[in-house]
């Protein structure tokens, strides 16, 4: 049909097909999104081809929004637990290095073939680059070649099923992830004091600097019965009650502070308000409570913020981030001057500005096509490598002067689904055109070799993580693809989670996987 020489209508095509079978359950598994490679994989073999720019374009949407996403996430993760992922990683590509060694040392393959098929086994494009410039030899692109199909198909279905396999509910999984993640965001609560220390009667709000003693925060004071909001001239009188919001640590220090814990609550004044206020005014991110100094100002004051659904407690040096939800008290007139400036504006949390994402972009790009040189080594980011680095660090600056690149997460995944649905058509069906073909011409045996390499490092790196790191089976996943470098493996999970839990773990170890990778590639080629 003449249709199917048409890549546009071949390349949608090829994505209805594959969420229409990546819908279809089997006793409860589904293969979602990642359906779209197999049916390409299919297409491909019949000789239907997406080009290549297809491929590109869907490459750099898909690991920018990665790295922007991940990008907050990112550094935090790898103070915690970087070097953990790092030691799983070094596990995975040091194995996959000595299979590759005993492949062609003991069973008498050629080496630039092995060295090839170790690189399309990892599906690693950096690492064929370096294999085909340290043996100057053409076996090295048809090992890759042999090894790389399965090398797409093998980590999706291995990080589709093993949860399955080791009976690990992933939501279960993702209350764990959140529980830890939280765990350095105690719970903000609130509790009522009244006022009882000798040593705090008749001194004022700004006098005790009870926000830095405590870290809690006083919301509302209440002396004979009138409720007022708390602001530096106000003085503390005997009995008056307060009302505090914070940890439970920091509300102990109020008490010892300002005296015992009452059950009585202060009620709202008609003439005050509480309201909840996003961070939409790209001129306060960044900036910390202290500089918008709203309590002097407007006599308003913040109790808490929701990021990431997560509840931080405020303080002067706290920095605002773009989609941050503040709960805000203060009297109903000041209340639209402090919702002004913050922006408070709900339809820019949909508005994506795409300058921040093309530059993002080419400055990736850039960064990826810098070399560095040692005498006969050389190594480069690449496409991949330099997009993933711009967009972390892109990401976790969140804003350059009135350019803000953190994306909403509704356009963030909308972005993130196009770039990968082009990416996993335009794989699919270049893998698919040689599959058979290089089965056929080198047989059974070099293919078996590369499914090895492919499957036993992931099974001896899931052994270690389970065994001795207790890993949650979340970032194991995102571990595994980004030790694999296997942009597809997660696609497979990231459809399958509500958390960036995968995508953090995947964008930690990429680049270290990239680095060693290249390094077990020079020193094989000198063996």
């Amino acid at each position: 049909m003449e249709l199917f020489y048409n890549s546009y209508f071949v390349l949608f095509l090829i994505i209805v097909i594959g969420f229409i079978i990546g819908r279809i359950k089997i006793k409860g598994i589904s293969l979602d999104v990642s359906a779209v490679i197999f049916v390409a994989l299919v297409f491909g073999h019949y000789g239907v081809e997406v080009p290549k720019d297809f491929h590109y374009i869907g490459l750099v949407l898909f690991i920018f929004t990665i790295g922007i996403q991940a990008g907050p996430s990112f550094f935090e993760s790898f103070k915690m637990n970087g070097r953990e992922l790092a030691v799983l990683s070094t596990i995975l590509i040091t194995s996959s290095g000595l299979m590759a060694f005993v492949i062609f040392y003991f069973f008498g393959i050629n080496k630039n073939l092995v060295i090839g098929l170790l690189n399309g086994a990892l599906t690693s494009t950096p690492g064929l680059a370096a294999a085909i410039d340290a043996t100057e030899s053409p076996l090295a692109s048809i090992g890759y070649g042999i090894g790389y199909p399965f090398g797409v198909i093998g980590v999706i279905l291995f990080v589709s099923f093993l949860p399955r396999i080791l009976k690990v509910n992933l939501k279960d999984e993702e209350k764990r992830y959140k529980k830890e993640l939280s765990a350095g965001f105690p719970e903000i609560v609130k509790k009522h004091f009244i006022v009882e220390n000798e040593n705090v009667i008749g001194k004022t709000y700004g006098e005790l600097n009870i926000r830095f003693m405590t870290k809690a925060v006083i919301s509302r004071i209440m002396h004979k019965n009138i409720v007022i909001v708390p602001e530096p001239q106000i003085v503390f009188h005997k009995g008056d009650i307060i009302k505090a919001v914070g940890t439970n640590d920091a509300l102990e220090r109020v008490k010892l502070l300002i005296g015992s814990e009452t059950q009585q609550e202060i009620p709202l004044d008609t003439n005050f308000d509480i309201r909840s206020i996003l961070v939409t005014n790209k001129d306060v991110v960044k900036k910390t409570l202290g500089q918008l100094n709203i309590l002097d100002t407007y006599h308003a004051t913040i109790t808490r913020i929701r990021r990431s659904g997560i509840n931080i407690s405020p303080s002067p040096s706290t920095k605002l981030q773009f989609g941050d939800k503040l709960v805000v008290v203060c009297h109903k007139t000041n209340m639209k001057h402090v919702s002004r400036i913050f922006g408070d504006d709900t339809s820019k949390l949909s508005n994506t500005d795409f300058l921040p994402i093309a530059a993002g972009i080419i400055l990736g790009i850039l960064v990826g096509k810098l070399s560095i040189n040692f005498d006969s080594f050389s190594f480069s980011l690449g496409l991949t490598g330099g997009i993933l680095l711009v967009a972390l660090v892109l990401g976790r600056t969140g804003k350059t002067g009135p350019i803000m690149w953190t994306m909403t997460g509704a356009a963030n995944q909308l972005l993130r689904q196009f770039g990968l649905l082009f990416f996993l058509a335009a794989v699919g069906t270049s893998a698919g055109s040689s599959l058979v073909n290089t089965f056929q011409e080198f047989g059974l045996e070099l293919f078996i070799y590369g499914i090895l390499i492919t499957l036993i490092p992931m099974l001896i790196t899931t052994f270690v993580a389970r065994t001795f790191f207790k890993l949650n089976m979340l970032t194991l996943l995102g571990t595994l693809t980004g030790s694999m470098t296997s942009t597809p493996g997660l696609a497979a999970i990231d459809n399958l989670v509500d958390t960036d839990a995968p995508s953090v773990a995947y964008a930690t170890v990429y680049p270290i996987a990239m680095v060693l990778l290249i390094i077990v590639v020079q020193i094989l080629s000198l063996l």
